[in-house]
């Protein structure tokens, strides 16, 4: 990846996290970086590549977070706090599809390795476990759930089910 490229993805990543998804034009990107549009071209083809370069950062950045979680528990808790601390680039990797021929081999496996092995790499309940704690994060970001809501509580007995 060249210098250039990373630059243009750290200057996404700040715009998605302070606008969302829907600022992430070339247009705007260019604006921040002080070029114009026709310039980014040069060292990403699309939108699409910068969306996919955003994703494989958040993968990578959530497999360095999740590692060395081999307890249901402090898994969940590393999945939450990194997703309430990045909650665009948590949209953006949960909530759109993956181009996943074009991100780094083996990275989304790392992800969700840990959670793999909390479940005794059974594949439907880690799958399962992943649809409650984005089910539950996603409630959280957009503020769904009432004030005097005990989230701690919620997820704790949600996961002592799952630890049985």
């Amino acid at each position: 990846m060249t210098q250039r490229r990373d630059e243009i993805l750290d200057v996404a990543e700040g715009v998605l996290e302070r606008e969302g998804v829907a600022a992430l034009t070339m247009r705007r990107l260019a604006d921040e970086l002080g070029i114009r549009a026709p310039s980014l071209y040069k060292h990403v083809r699309s939108k699409e590549e910068i969306v996919t370069g955003l994703q494989a950062r958040a993968l990578q950045a959530q497999a360095a977070a999740f590692a060395g979680h081999d307890d249901l528990a402090t898994l969940a808790a590393a999945y939450r706090q990194w997703a309430l601390a990045h909650p665009r680039l948590y949209e953006l990797l949960s909530r759109h599809s993956l181009d996943r021929e074009r991100l780094p081999e083996g990275l989304e496996a790392s992800a969700a390795a840990p959670l793999l092995t909390v479940t005794g790499h059974d594949v439907d309940r880690a799958r399962a476990l992943w649809a409650f704690a984005h089910g539950m994060v996603d409630l959280e970001i957009a503020g769904r759930f009432p004030p005097d809501a005990d989230l701690d509580a919620a997820w704790a007995a949600a996961l002592s089910d799952f630890a049985h």
